[in-house]
């Protein structure tokens, strides 16, 4: 599994799935996620609708796949990132979580390319550093030969610098 860092719009990005760093409402509602749902289109806010009304929300650590509309990737990944507040191992153990549910899904449908934006190191105030360990740890030690590319898509320069050193001293 091919893993890099890209400083980009995560909306932009070609692959067949991206994930988007949602709400427990997966509803809508600030920076990637709400980037994610204007550009994507109602059909996405569609699908969570559906899902709200079979299970209710989604819990931090959770992840859930709907339709990307009128995004390039065939299929978004909606993982619900944990609020940093006072930290600890269990916001971290709910991070890595994110990453795990949503490479299970990927698996679970075929996925050969995704990308992830920095969950949770936004409004939600996780630690960015820590962050990009817990993401880069938990993807390259998920056993699979299925995927063929992880990209960690970072809108800004700050956390691109983390994940690009970062993947460098893993390889």
């Amino acid at each position: 599994m091919k893993l890099k860092a890209l400083q980009s719009d995560i909306t932009t990005v070609k692959v067949d799935v991206i994930v988007n760093a949602a709400n427990t409402s997966l509803l809508g509602g600030g920076g990637v996620d709400g980037a994610i749902h204007r550009k994507g289109g109602a059909e996405i806010l569609e699908a969570c609708r559906k899902i709200r009304a079979t299970q209710g929300k989604c819990n931090p650590g959770e992840a859930v796949i709907t339709t990307a509309g009128n995004l390039p990737a065939k299929y978004v990944i909606h993982a619900v990132g944990p609020v940093w507040n006072t930290g600890g191992k269990d916001k971290e153990r709910l991070l890595a979580n994110c990453y795990l549910n949503s490479l299970r899904l990927a698996i679970e449908n075929d996925i050969k390319t995704i990308a992830f934006p920095n969950i949770s190191t936004g409004i939600y105030k996780f630690p960015k550093e820590l962050a990009a360990k817990i993401a880069i740890e938990t993807v390259m030690s998920f056993q699979q030969d299925q995927i063929e590319e992880v990209i960690f898509v970072c809108f800004d320069e700050e956390n691109y610098k983390l994940y690009d050193e970062l993947l460098r001293i893993k390889k």
